[in-house]
């Protein structure tokens, strides 16, 4: 050791750590440390403008203290050339190289003192002036104080350190201003001004004291101690922290890379562009990682230091004190050095993290229809929610690994200086132990790859079930369904455990590793006499190793972490290179002076390019500004791809599109996003009552505010789930009529709603709010067509006919096709007996007065109608405080895993006390002569052996313990979630459900079970230590108890903070997935309105309320770690101060370094159990958060065994209904009221009534969605609530009003269960006009589904479910709005069908369409819950019935066509 020191030319040959020689050689290195890195800042500032802040100015004294340095500068050079060239040849005389040296080191503090840096620059130079000075006031202070060796030099350079504090000092109180100036620049404006800003974290204006040591936190840890923390409490992130400002930086980098052709060629853009924006503040990051590395690896020579003055016959207390200030500076060094790199690269990790997320979400704005065929809604989002959200850990991970690969260099380095040769057997086994990182690295990367594309597969089938729940009850498909859930998580599963399984191996050999090497090494100095085997030795060889031990145990980690980012960076990078909207293929401008407002010329447009055959072809078309053109045509003829033609959604193969003003559109699918009905209507533009007022007027909205007890302030769920269709289809049509648009694009919008209403939306929204608007309409209604400007006919892609109505009558073919189809329904409506073909069309002239007359009499029936509004969605719920021991024991329990859990706990315990025999060994038998070395390190190798195997057996159990527990959640989880009733579905955002099936299950997969024994290793190993430094020095464990105590105390009352600080973000992260999924969903209507910005705007605000819980949970994390290592320290300190103290003799060397061994570890290791106590705290509200979903009430099971049906039953299909109240909730007013009647057997019944009648609810209540508050249903005889809900739903058939497909291909959508052969398939998809569009696709039966079937139409989607409804050929069938979506020749051919294939069963039809239900043998009419009518439909056209007005309605809608085509 002494010749390691000693080879430094200018110093003694003895080691001694208080000589002046050593210190200033330890100064000038710590010095010449901070120089290389600040002149490495200078030349980044060469290439970055940015770096050197300009308009700042040095006061000064800066100028003065900077004279002052140069002038000393050139003292020192001139004495050291003046020592050159008159210096003899003795060793001290080659002191010019330390002059030399020092004039490098003082010009280059002149030349800090005065550049202007940026904030990071001033405080690197402050942290070197601080250290200089305090380094070269200590060690000035001991040469004045031993009275020799004073040079002139030493006193003149002792005011200059005093005069640097001061200036950094000053440096450090202006760059706090400049951070105040910042926090209050045009950064930290508010994104939407309904939403000011909170005040920001106080990192934004604290001081340097507060922020090295993170007492800027105390505010908000007092406050969460006095009371549990809530979001209100939460301050926003800093300016410079922003999501905002992370994308603009990422965006610039991103864009420069990909205008670079050569950047093109590689293969990770994202990961470039990444480094190419957080390389700078990475590097500052790396400085604290590199003094941490260095003050660790420096601490066993202390040890040796210890040992070597408690074996000294001489002891010279002041160097004793000496040694005891240099511990305390390495691990002050240590403990802030480490504190803030964790700090630092998460907060860094943070901002890419934010970039990556918005990046995500921007591009899902823009990407075309080819990237979202190939990127579903589930997958965006897990790319969100995984991908990008992983990042907040990658730079830690990054960083860890290559500081401590250094450290293991250096450690190598200090065991070579220790016990020389020696040492070389153990690295060639230590080289070997981490050339097996590389098998296990790749082995792991496979199984990240699979796991996460396993993951993928599964939340994107998650979501796709809970999007469509209801439909899977009403099939009562759920068991299929959660087998389809459950196979994706085995896949999951088996790369999870081979993961787990293979982490636990390598964890077995990284642990076994330094005892090995130990033996090894101790063999080695034995055989090659390099050095001698006593107590200096031994345990500084020991103490090295374990240095070695936390990289060779780290690294694999860091590895494997790497490796996930790398995988999770290639995935973002595939999606941010996908296809975008090609926005140049239409042409938009402002309103045409030719009056013209859509122009398409010889277009041809195509969903799948590749195909050869467009989807639309040959297009021409002109539309004038203010026309109405009505668009219509068969099922899948290209309507609805028409409009999107004109909206740029679908790829345009050839022609050209033009638009001329603004753009309002309806999809024909329901959007609408979580938030109040006002905020839907607004959808962002500021409230104008008159306006406001109008458009809700015109889209028959007014009444149904009526009904809501918080009117347009009602909440709405996730995709409206607390509405009707017809509401919801009104909302979005009131969104666009508000939007005050030039160009409507309507797709059948009147499909969800009643005749009547469809004629109030027709002419009061239509034809009066967009009088002066062009609209092109969509629909199926052919009773509107004579009152539009032109009609467009599309058959199979093409407009085959375009005209006005008078004009396509006389042309025949197509057009004419459609109205007959609609004269035939409209003549089966039977006229009342007072009325005739004339007074038909007196009525279509005096239509407007019987619709004010019956709009008066709804209105009377409101007002009398007291329904008090219940707000579906609610709050998220949450824990708050401390929940006590029951989610931990949760864990266990729910998995069974006791036996596990107790074999790790001995495992481990085992592990350790083998430890501390094996060195207690070391200790005792190195101070007996008759032990050989032989024996010494025979015992100690075999002792060490028997600690590697209990850790092996710690190291399975555990993840054994954690697999099992996995599987258990998972289960639990998914069968609560598939047993839930449909109002749990109703009044949960998917978004909170796939959040507990993602990140939830994540932290449950990975990090709970590790989090688990990794409290108890900790606990186990400082139990060890105490007793050991007890046993050697009793009166340390005054101290050890009081800190252990202190600990205690910080450690509740950080928690008490930290536990809602998770539990808040735990509520911040859903919000922005599910944001994420509902702009997935919303795209196309988003980038109709042009609302993309403020979409983007908005998300921004949601992921900085995110990631400020992040930011906050990390401070808080380094907070208590800081006070915590500082309370230990103090227990270090007293263990080393009383051995400095103790008489020689008094204690064994050999105790002496056992004691400091442990004591050395003593911080890390409470440092690493408040870490992962706080890990596992934080972590276990994840078991708490899915076991909160493992206990919703469970619907009726599905099977009751005693109570089964007969298998014939319903033979003959009566059902009656017997006061009949249905409530949706408990307190919540009557939906149903008291409903008594009887639908016979083989009857058809049709069901009517205006929206919010409870139409659905009686559906609903028939499949037992909802449970009976009184009164029962009975099906021949049997009550229904008696038997299995599975028994029921499957002897009942339904085409329900949302047509439903599933991602896969159309056998699996139409036989899900898989009982059916291919024969009877296409029997069904014949009768359903569907086989001859199928048999043309090149894989028949197996031709994909995408994504809630988009590549369908919406009829196309009604005639698969029709088809699954003639494959199950029940005895009850029920059509809940079935044909709304289709035009009247397709409803024709259905309601044909129906007769023909369910003549002898019993059907329930709901429909908007009178023709649809006029035929029935009997008629339901609801009126707000009450049965109003329940008649044959010819008796209740004799009598001034609802019904009889419902037809009148109906009539007068149609006056034009069916006064004018009953004339034909």
């Amino acid at each position: 050791m002494a010749a390691f020191i000693g080879s430094l030319p200018w110093c003694d040959v003895e080691l001694n750590l208080a000589s002046s020689c050593f210190q200033r050689t330890a100064i000038a290195f710590v010095n010449l440390l901070f120089l290389c890195i600040f002149y490495l800042f200078l030349i980044a500032s060469c290439v970055s403008t940015h770096f050197i802040v300009r308009g700042r100015k040095k006061g000064w004294i800066f100028v003065a203290v900077a004279i002052c340095c140069a002038i000393t500068s050139f003292i020192f050079l001139g004495v050291g050339l003046n020592s050159l060239i008159h210096g003899g040849n003795d060793v001290t005389e080659i002191s010019w190289v330390a002059c030399f040296v020092e004039g490098i080191i003082w010009v280059s503090l002149a030349v800090s003192l005065l550049v202007n840096g940026s904030k990071w620059v001033n405080i690197l130079v402050s942290v070197w002036w601080v250290s200089f000075a305090l380094l070269d006031l200590v060690a000035k202070s001991g040469i004045l104080l031993q009275g020799n060796g004073i040079r002139i030099l030493d006193i003149l350079t002792l005011p200059m350190s005093l005069l640097l504090l001061l200036c950094s000092w000053m440096n450090l109180r202006s760059s706090s201003a400049a951070a105040q100036d910042c926090s209050v620049t045009g950064l930290s404006d508010p994104l939407l001004t309904k939403n000011p800003r909170k005040e920001s974290a106080r990192l934004a204006t604290a001081g340097f004291f507060s922020i090295l040591s993170f007492s800027w936190m105390n505010p908000l840890l007092s406050l969460g101690f006095k009371k549990p923390l809530s979001p209100e409490d939460i301050p926003s992130v800093v300016p410079e922290d922003e999501a905002q400002l992370a994308y603009k930086k990422f965006s610039q980098a991103w864009d420069t890379l990909l205008g670079d052709e050569s950047s093109t060629k590689e293969r990770n853009l994202v990961f470039r562009a990444v480094v190419k924006v957080y390389f700078k503040e990475n590097i500052f990051i790396a400085v604290f990682a590199f003094l941490r590395t260095f003050a660790v690896v420096s601490l066993p020579l202390m040890l040796y230091v210890f040992v070597d003055y408690a074996n000294s016959d001489h002891r010279d207390l002041r160097n004793g004190f000496f040694n005891l200030a240099c511990l305390v500076m390495l691990k002050l060094v240590e403990s802030l050095t480490m504190r803030h790199w964790y700090f630092a690269s998460r907060r860094s990790g943070m901002r890419i993290r934010s970039a990556l997320m918005v990046a995500a979400y921007k591009k899902q704005l823009k990407l075309s229809s080819l990237g979202r065929k190939r990127h579903s809604s589930g997958e965006i989002v897990n790319y969100i929610a995984v991908d990008a959200y992983r990042m907040g850990e990658f730079l830690w991970w990054f960083h860890s690994g290559w500081s401590l690969s250094l450290q293991l260099l250096l450690s190598t380095a200090v065991l070579f200086g220790v016990v020389g040769a020696g040492a070389f057997p153990g690295l060639i086994l230590l080289l070997l132990c981490g050339l097996l990182n590389l098998p296990f690295a790749k082995m792991l990367q496979n199984c990240q790859t699979q796991f996460m594309i396993a993951q993928d597969k599964r939340l994107r089938s998650t979501s796709e079930i809970l999007n469509s729940m209801k439909v899977i009850k009403l099939q009562s498909w759920e068991d299929e369904f959660k087998k389809k859930i459950e196979s994706c998580r085995d896949d999951e599963f088996t790369w999870l455990a081979k993961a787990q399984l293979t982490k636990a191996f390598g964890s077995f050999l990284y642990w076994m590793s330094p005892t090995i090497v130990s033996s090894v090494v101790f063999l080695g100095c034995a055989l090659l006499k390099s050095a001698p085997l006593n107590a200096s030795t031994i345990f500084t060889v020991l103490a090295t190793l374990r240095v070695m031990s936390e990289p060779v145990k780290i690294i694999p980690d860091a590895i494997s972490a790497i490796i996930q980012g790398n995988v999770s960076f290639q995935r973002l990078n595939n999606f941010l290179l996908d296809d975008e909207l090609k926005m140049d293929e239409i042409e938009r401008s402002g309103l045409d002076a030719s009056g013209t407002a859509v122009d398409i010329q010889v277009g041809n447009f195509g969903w799948e390019p590749e195909t050869k055959i467009p989807t639309l072809r040959n297009i021409h078309l002109e539309i004038k500004h203010g026309q109405k053109v009505a668009v219509c045509g068969p099922v899948g003829a290209g309507k609805s791809s028409l409009l999107h033609a004109v909206l740029g959604e679908i790829p345009k193969v050839s022609g050209t599109v033009k638009v001329f003003g603004s753009i309002a559109y309806v999809s024909q699918t329901s959007w609408i996003q979580s938030g109040t009905i006002r905020d839907n209507i607004l959808y962002g533009k500021p409230m104008e009552s008159r306006r406001y007022n109008a458009a809700i007027k015109a889209c028959a909205l007014d009444k149904d505010m009526n009904g809501f007890g918080h009117g347009d302030l009602t909440e709405i769920g996730q995709r409206g789930i607390n509405l009707s269709g017809g509401q919801k289809q009104r909302i979005q049509l009131a969104r666009a009529v508000y939007a005050d648009a030039d160009v409507y694009l309507l797709d059948d919008p009147f499909s969800a709603v009643d005749a009547h209403t469809a004629g109030v939306l027709f002419h009061k929204c239509v034809e009066d709010s967009l009088k002066e608007k062009t609209v092109i309409l969509v629909t199926h209604q052919v009773e509107f067509l004579s009152e539009v400007d032109q009609i467009l006919v599309m058959e199979e892609g093409t407009i085959t006919q375009s005209g006005k109505y008078e004009e396509l009558l006389m042309m025949g073919t197509a057009f004419q096709q459609l109205v007959n189809a609609h004269n035939d329904a409209v003549t089966v409506l039977p006229l009342a007996s007072n009325e005739s073909l004339g007074d038909l069309r007196k009525e279509g002239k005096d239509r407007e007065i019987r619709n004010m007359t019956v709009v008066e009499k709804i209105e009377e029936e409101i007002e009398k109608t007291d329904i008090p509004g219940v707000q579906l969605t609610q709050e998220e719920e949450k824990e708050s405080g401390y929940v006590g021991m029951k989610p931990f024991l949760d864990y266990i329990g729910v998995s069974r895993g006791w036996c596990l859990l107790w074999s790790s706990v001995l495992g481990q315990v085992g592990f350790v006390v083998f430890q501390a025999a094996s060195t207690y060994w070391l200790a005792f038998a190195i101070g007996i002569p008759k032990i050989t070395n032989t024996m010494l390190i025979g015992v100690y190798s075999i002792i060490s052996t028997l600690s590697a195997g209990f850790v092996y057996a710690r190291a399975i159990t555990t993840a054994h313990l954690g697999l099992k527990a996995s599987k258990a959640f998972f289960s639990g989880f998914t069968n609560a979630v598939f047993k839930a009733p449909m109002l749990f579905f109703d009044s949960t955002p998917v978004g909170r459900i796939l959040t507990r099936a993602s990140s939830d299950l994540n932290v449950l997969d990975y990090d709970v079970p590790f989090a688990f024994i990794f409290v108890v290793a900790p606990a186990v190993e400082l139990t060890a230590a105490l007793l050991i430094m007890t046993y050697v020095t009793w009166q340390v464990i005054i101290i050890a108890l009081l800190a252990l105590a202190a600990t205690k105390v910080v450690q509740d009352y950080y928690l008490a903070s930290a536990r809602e600080l998770i539990r808040i973000n735990g509520t911040t992260k859903a919000p922005v997935m599910n944001y994420a999924a509902e702009t997935s969903l919303g795209v196309v209507t988003i980038r109709a309105f042009g609302t993309a910005e403020r979409f983007f705007k908005n998300y921004l605000n949601l992921v900085d309320a995110d990631a400020v819980l992040f930011f906050l949970s990390n401070a808080a994390m380094e907070w208590v770690i800081l006070r915590i290592e500082t309370l230990q320290n103090v227990t270090l300190f007293t263990c080393a101060l009383l051995l400095i103290l103790i008489p020689k003799g008094y204690i064994a060397p050999g105790l002496v370094g056992l004691s400091l061994s442990y004591a050395l570890t003593l911080t890390q290791t409470q440092v690493f159990l408040t870490r992962w106590y706080c890990t596992l705290s934080n972590s276990i509200i994840s078991v708490e958060r899915i076991k909160q979903y493992m206990n919703i009430p469970e619907e009726p099971p599905a099977i009751i065994d005693d109570k089964r049906p007969p298998s014939s039953w319903p033979s003959n299909g009566t059902i009656h209904l017997q006061e009949l109240k249905i409530r949706y909730r408990p307190n919540a007013p009557l939906v149903l009221k008291g409903i008594s009647c009887t639908f016979r057997e083989g009857t058809r019944v049709g069901v009517v009534g205006r929206t919010g009648s409870g139409k659905s609810t009686l559906i609903s209540a028939l499949f037992r969605l909802v449970e009976p508050a009184s009164g029962c249903i009975l099906i021949d005889g049997i009550d229904i609530s008696k038997i299995g809900l599975k028994d029921l739903r499957m002897k009942l058939s339904i085409i329900p009003q949302e047509p439903t497909l599933f991602r896969g291909c159309i056998r699996t959508n139409l036989d899900p269960l898989g009982v059916y052969s291919d024969d009877e398939i296409w029997k069904a998809l014949e009768k359903c006009q569907l086989k001859t569009t199928i048999s043309n696709l090149p894989n028949k039966l197996d031709s994909s589904v995408s994504d809630e079937g988009e590549n369908w139409s919406v009829g196309q989607r009604q005639l698969f479910c029709l088809g699954r409804v003639l494959l199950k050929r029940n005895k009850i069938l029920v059509l809940d709005e079935a044909t709304a979506s289709i035009d009247s020749a397709t409803d024709a051919i259905i309601q044909r069908i129906i007769r023909e294939e369910f003549a002898d069963c019993t059907v329930i039809t709901v429909a908007h369409r009178v023709p649809t239900v006029i035929d029935s043998d009997m008629v339901m009419v609801l009126s707000f819950g009450d049965l109003v009518e329940y008649n044959e439909p010819s008796k209740l056209m004799e009598t001034d019935s609802y019904f009889s007005k419902l037809v009148a309605e109906y009539w007068a809608s149609c006056r034009g066509n069916s006064s004018q085509n009953l004339q034909l």
